[in-house]
This record gives structure tokens, C-alpha cells and sequence, in this order.
């Protein structure tokens, strides 16, 4: 086990076994309003005009997180919140989450509390109201947590990736580039000699209070701004989780259209290719007053050679791949 768990004391999963371990984790998590939560085979979630959102993202040990650069709580917190950012990228508003953790034998039950504890505090703060209404526990030499996230479309339509037309207005929501920075911080300073991540070398190095490393810890973000931009006619959404530039290619290529950039936009190399904070890219028409913190950065064109153009050239539309990128080291 990871010599970072050293700080995490008391009984382990394997020791304390599924139902003592659910009984001190689930008082901890954020109950929402649903009509049935834990405790039954499934959950009873209201669906007010009959239909719901559904999106499902996994974090592994590895690929996906360290030990050695986050708590148990940072883990909670990202989890939920990449999740939440794809229900509110279809204009949904958070009604409920389902969590499974898979969890070595020795894991000490503290670092479930900790998660459990993460998965609070990130509700709180970006949806209240939202609540986890049931999931899974097993063990694996691998520790793994998989969330699935339900919304609320509030008798509106989904917004698609695939609804930019020519003329819209595309505008982002979010910070841009904060976490990748803070991911580069970590690889830079927060590894031992042989390049592996080192929870000491991390604080020595002052990468620990670094502001963007805790960006890349616990993303914020803006929630609230999906059912906003859905509200204000929104044509187009998806959520920033692998960087600027391929997810607005995704945009572009399920819209069949082109996206440029405003020549004024202060994008740097991080911003359009850095990925993990989450934010929200949209496309409104024209005549659209942009909602809540979304700002303008650029407009759809008629499709042309290019998905993403900057200056009349094209832009690279690369960010972060898990299988191309990941070579046992990232995360």
C-alpha cells in the first residue's frame, strides 16, 4: 500500500467488512431529496417531465489519481465533480449520485470516511440539493471509484454538442488551463529522484499550497451555469474536462461546423490544450445575452477544412487522451 495511507490510522475494509464500512461511510454523505435512497436494491429518483440525464466517469489509482498528491477528501471532491460537470453540460441540474469503490483489503475505512467526506463537501458547494442515493463496495488490488450522475432537465430539452449553428456566438464558462498547470507543478516538483510522485517532495517543494495544484485537486466547476445557458437558449454544450481545443473539436465535428476563436481571446497553450477544470464551452445565437459567468471567445462558422481555427490558422485540437497519453506515470 501506498506508504501515504501511513497517515490514515484505524481498522482496515478487510478487518471491519461491507456493512460496518457502509454504516460509517453513508452518514457522512449528503442525502439530497430522493423518494427512496440507500438501503434497497436501487434508488427512487423523481423525474419531474419524465425524462432524466445519465452520465457515468470512473477515477483509477494511477491514470487517474496519486496518493502520493491528494487526500482521500481531494479524491471525493474531484469525483463528484467531474461528474456533476456532465450533467450540467446538458442543461440538467444535479438530482443524485451512485457511487462504487473498489478498494484494496488493507485500505483503512478513514480513507472511505475521507471520500465520503469529499463527496459532501463538493455537493455542498456546487449543487446543493443533489444527493448520493446509493452504490457498491468491493476490493480490488486496484483502488477505483465509479460515480453515476442523474439530472434534472427541468422540462427543457437537452443541449447536444451537435447543435452549434453558423453565426452562434461560442463563449466559456470556468477557469481554463489551472488545473494542467497544476498537474505540470505536481510532475515538476512534486516526484523523488526516480520521477515517481512523492508526497514529501511535494510539500518540501511547496507544491502542496500551490493555488492551481489545488485546482487540479478539486476542480470547480460552474454547475449552476448549465441550466443558465440552457435557459438562455443555448445551442450547444459540453464540459472542458480533456482541454479547450479537442473538446471544441468535438464540438465542431458533431455540429458539422467550424469554430473560431476571437483574434482579442488571451488563450495561452495551457488554456487551449490543458485539461481537468471542467469548465463549460457553449454556443448561443447572436442576439443572445451570455448567462451567468459565461464569456464570449470566439464564433461558429460554415465548415471548412479545420475544426478549431485562431487567426485564420488551425488550431490543434489535442488534450489529454488516456490511452495515448497515459504511459504509467500520469495522474
Amino acid at each position: 500500500m501506498d506508504a501515504t495511507y501511513d497517515a490514515w490510522a484505524g481498522p482496515t475494509v478487510g478487518e471491519l467488512g461491507e456493512l460496518a464500512v457502509l454504516d460509517r461511510i453513508t452518514s457522512r454523505l449528503p442525502a439530497g431529496t430522493p423518494i427512496l435512497g440507500p438501503g434497497d436494491d436501487c434508488a427512487v429518483v423523481a423525474a419531474p417531465d419524465g425524462r432524466f440525464v445519465v452520465t457515468t466517469d470512473m477515477m483509477v489509482h494511477g491514470p487517474d489519481f496519486r496518493w502520493a498528491w491528494s487526500s482521500p477528501t481531494d479524491i471525493g471532491w474531484k469525483a463528484a465533480a467531474t461528474n456533476l460537470s456532465d450533467v450540467a453540460a446538458m442543461g440538467a441540474a444535479p438530482s443524485g449520485l451512485v457511487i462504487a469503490l473498489a478498494a484494496p483489503q488493507d485500505t483503512p475505512v478513514a480513507v472511505l470516511e475521507g471520500i465520503a467526506d469529499g463527496f459532501r463537501l463538493a455537493v455542498d458547494a456546487l449543487a446543493p440539493g443533489c444527493g448520493v442515493v446509493g452504490g457498491d463496495l468491493s476490493t480490488s488490488a486496484t483502488f477505483t471509484v465509479a460515480v453515476t450522475a442523474f439530472g434534472d432537465l427541468l422540462g427543457r430539452a437537452p443541449v447536444l454538442r451537435s447543435g452549434a449553428s453558423v453565426g452562434d456566438v461560442l463563449a466559456v464558462s470556468g477557469e481554463l488551463g489551472r488545473a494542467a498547470r497544476g498537474l505540470a507543478r505536481l510532475f515538476r516538483d512534486g516526484v523523488d529522484d526516480g520521477g515517481e510522485p512523492d508526497f514529501a517532495a511535494t510539500v518540501a517543494s511547496g507544491a502542496d499550497t500551490d493555488l492551481d495544484v489545488g485546482r487540479q485537486r478539486r476542480p470547480v466547476p460552474p454547475i449552476a451555469d448549465g441550466p443558465l445557458a440552457a435557459g438562455a437558449g443555448a445551442t450547444a454544450m459540453l464540459d472542458l474536462s480533456d482541454g479547450l481545443a479537442i473538446d471544441a473539436g468535438r464540438m465542431a465535428r458533431a455540429s458539422r461546423v467550424t469554430l473560431e476563436l476571437d483574434a482579442a481571446t488571451d488563450l495561452d497553450e495551457v488554456a487551449l490544450h490543458g485539461g481537468e477544470d471542467h469548465g463549460l464551452l457553449a454556443t448561443f445565437p447572436a442576439d443572445a445575452v451570455l448567462p451567468g459567468g459565461f464569456r464570449r471567445i470566439g464564433v461558429v462558422r460554415e465548415r471548412g477544412d479545420a475544426d478549431l481555427l485562431r487567426d485564420g490558422s488551425p488550431v490543434p485540437t489535442t488534450g489529454w487522451d488516456p490511452y495515448a497519453d497515459w504511459d504509467g506515470a500520469a495522474g
